[in-house]
């Protein structure tokens, strides 16, 4: 018979139980929903490990502990997430949490009157913890409410989050921003409230505003920032400038590009235009799949060769159907890009001919190849080439 610490400490290391508590705080709160994944399992954590607490130590919660929770309740408040929000996520959280731990204990054989003393425990650390986490909120959020930055962080929810108040000229002129000017919306993947603000010192030569919206730093800028003031750290799409009124829908567009520049991309500056076919295609996954398996059905998922092919014809795709370019591109021989594409075409049984340059003009054609093939190797993981 396994003991209540053996099953709580297997629930603290177990990835399935952390994403079971994760989706119960996020369906819960669809305000924590919006931030990145990762930061909910942050304040999971926290949660767990005061449900062990009581084993590890002596008197249970220590000042760390207490410590970490005040520090989620300021990255909260710096995150713009409403108290009443993120103490959903974090009861129901600790809800699922408990019956996880119910069910474990009693299929371990943990009898009830120890279960039930270790759930008193449970219960007590958490809410301290809570007290904590609200605590640490209410003290980041004062001291938010004094700044100037808080003014112009307050400004850009308005204009591209889910408040819809819609400020007035002088609230975005006392703001920092030109009613009249035309501003670049600026969205990053940066989630940390500490790095944002490393992040937002170097974007300063923008002239813009900056701050977290819905989890992640954003700004609006008069103009772009240049590669050394970014810097190698950090992922940052842009629209096109736009007019105060437009820059709600800009900012909608960046939200769905990000991901897409993320996929296989270094870091750096990157044009929601540019990026504009393939966060469109990624927001069809059903339909995608379809084209795939319609274009590339006779490929073998995890077979070395057919994933050398589909990963050359991409390239070649990428390179606008060079094949010198491609070639360099791969480190091979352009015969031998020819004969992958040639081997490709054979074993799909595919009718448009990849290496034909008069087929070029068929966009259609073109794209639905290049999809298919992105998609496949999405779905099998990146090939040796």
């Amino acid at each position: 018979m396994a003991s209540l610490h053996d099953v709580l400490s297997a629930m603290a290391a177990d990835a399935e139980v952390v994403e079971e508590v994760v989706r119960a705080a996020r369906t819960e709160s669809p305000e924590v929903a919006r931030l990145p994944v990762t930061e909910t399992r942050r304040h999971v954590a926290i949660v767990l490990a005061a449900g062990l607490a009581a084993f590890e130590r002596p008197g249970g919660t220590s000042e760390q502990d207490f410590a970490a929770a005040a520090v989620l309740g300021a990255d909260r408040a710096a995150q713009g997430i409403p108290i009443a929000a993120l103490l959903r996520g974090v009861q129901a959280g600790r809800s699922r949490a408990v019956e996880i731990a119910v069910g474990r204990g009693r299929a371990a054989g943990v009898p009830d009157d120890v279960m039930l003393a270790a759930l008193v425990d449970f219960d007590r650390n958490t809410r301290a913890l809570e007290r904590q986490v609200i605590a640490g909120y209410h003290e980041a959020e004062l001291e938010l409410s004094r700044t100037v930055h808080d003014t112009r962080v307050r400004l850009l929810r308005r204009l591209l989050g889910a408040d819809h108040t819609v400020p007035s000229a002088d609230e975005v002129a006392q703001g920092g921003l030109n009613p009249d000017a035309r501003y670049h919306c600026l969205l990053s993947d940066v989630t940390d409230p500490y790095q944002a603000r490393v992040v937002e010192r170097r974007l300063r030569a923008t002239g813009g505003i900056f701050g977290l919206v819905e989890g992640r730093l954003t700004g609006l800028a008069p103009r772009l920032p240049t590669s050394s003031a970014l810097g190698d750290d950090v992922l940052l799409v842009a629209s096109p400038a736009a007019p105060l009124t437009e820059i709600r829908g800009l900012y909608s567009l960046c939200a769905k590009a990000v991901p897409t520049a993320a996929r296989g991309r270094p870091r750096g500056l990157y044009a929601v235009t540019d990026l504009a076919v393939e966060t469109a295609l990624a927001a069809q996954p059903e339909l995608a799949a379809l084209v795939s398996d319609a274009v590339l059905d006779a490929l073998i998922p995890g077979d070395a060769f057919h994933g050398q092919l589909v990963s050359t014809a991409l390239a070649y795709l990428d390179h606008g159907r060079r094949l010198d370019q491609t070639a360099a591109a791969l480190h091979v021989h352009a015969n031998t890009v020819r004969y992958r594409l040639g081997r490709l075409q054979e074993i799909t049984g595919s009718s448009l001919d990849l290496l034909d340059e008069a087929e070029g003009s068929q966009v259609v054609h073109t794209l639905q190849w290049w999809w298919a093939l992105r998609t496949w190797l999405n779905r099998t993981g990146p090939p040796s080439v």
